[in-house]
């Protein structure tokens, strides 16, 4: 199936949307790359970026594995003195399909430092069922928020 990407640059405490719902939700997606570069690799960088399936009202540095409605999250962080070296990590729950918009949200622990972004998103034709699934599960975790 055909890869989307997505690429941005977002500023500390901020949640960027990325607008991918469709009228008969018959496409779904599937994270496949997620990476992050900060905007100045030669100052002190530590960044949490992450990416959920329903809208969120703040942003954090916490992680929680147990949100079902968090798709992948990414961590960046080096030292001036040694910026060619970075301590980054990064999780996506590859089995995670989704067919309605996603929010990236971002927290910097260094002074609100602004951070780029890619994300790369597998299209997948869905089926009735997997698209109802698919936005069933979405409204359920929109109403559980």
């Amino acid at each position: 199936m055909p890869i989307k990407t997505f690429r941005g640059l977002i500023a500390d405490a901020t949640i960027d949307t990325i607008s991918l719902h469709t009228n008969d939700g018959s496409i779904g997606y599937r994270i496949k790359k997620f990476q992050l570069f900060p905007s100045d690799p030669t100052a002190d960088n530590e960044n949490i970026v992450q990416i959920y399936s329903v809208p969120q009202t703040t942003t954090g540095t916490a992680v929680d594995f147990a949100d079902q409605t968090l798709l992948g999250v990414a961590m960046w962080s080096n030292s001036s003195t040694s910026y060619l070296y970075s301590d980054d990590g990064i999780v996506i729950f590859d089995n995670m399909v989704f067919n309605q918009d996603i929010f990236v949200s971002h927290r910097s622990s260094q002074g609100g430092k602004a951070i780029n972004y890619y994300i790369e998103l597998e299209q997948v034709k869905l089926d009735l069922n997997e698209n109802t699934v698919a936005t069933l599960k979405d409204i359920r975790n929109i109403a559980s928020q």
